[in-house]
């Protein structure tokens, strides 16, 4: 009898795998990153075709193969429609995409780190939060959670707004995070902070942050 077990999470990554097949990796809520094949998702009606592709957010039932998962059924309760829509929505999600597989550990549940991502995600698809400002809160808050992050902002010349934003975004619940708007010479300020912090906390540049540049 073969067991299968369910996982609540969001794509991250969709691979093709020869003709027919998909290799997704999902943040989940459980088991952390997990990756799993989708036997036959690129073949003409497949069930599979249109659940896996990044940002699908959701319940995805899996089977432990001999060296490896294979997806066998999702259901999504949020594709995030409105990130395809636009191009630069779609790049700041995909850049959030990006750091969540690089922080996130195979076998480890990431209850925080998910959240985190699910909410940053919601943030992009509201015409009244800027980008610019979502990324640098999911940014500080995503190397909180990993652990490796400066408590205070890295610019001795940060001014007190700026660091008020800063130990705001570090201590509030993760679901009042994106609930606030800056004066722009603030949120400038607070972009060259986290510059600095990923450049020290950080190895390496996400792809999907050269497409932003070309766009910006």
């Amino acid at each position: 009898m073969t067991d299968y077990f369910d996982l609540n999470g969001i794509i991250i990554k969709v691979q093709p795998v020869g003709e027919y097949d998909k290799r997704v990796t999902l943040l989940t809520k459980e088991r952390g990153k997990v990756s799993a094949f989708a036997r036959g998702a690129r073949r003409q009606g497949s069930s599979l075709m249109g659940v896996t592709r990044i940002f699908a957010c959701g319940r995805f039932r899996m089977r432990e193969g001999r060296d490896s998962y294979n997806l066998i059924s999702a259901s999504v309760d949020n594709y995030f429609e409105d990130l395809f829509k636009d191009v630069e929505s779609s790049c700041y999600g995909t850049y959030f995409l990006e750091l969540a597989d690089y922080y996130s550990r195979e076998s480890m549940s990431e209850p925080q780190m998910i959240k985190l991502l699910y909410y940053a995600l919601t943030a992009l698809t509201k015409p009244s939060l800027p980008h610019r400002l979502t990324r640098r809160v999911f940014e500080l808050r995503i190397m909180k959670i990993d652990g490796q992050y400066d408590q205070e902002p890295p610019l001795s010349t940060a001014g007190e707004t700026t660091a008020f934003t800063w130990k705001f975004i570090l201590e509030t619940p993760i679901e009042r995070l994106f609930t606030f708007v800056l004066r722009d010479e603030i949120l400038t300020e607070l972009e060259e902070c986290a510059d600095r912090s990923l450049k020290k906390y950080v190895d390496r540049k996400m792809n999907s942050l050269d497409i932003l540049e070309s766009i910006g």
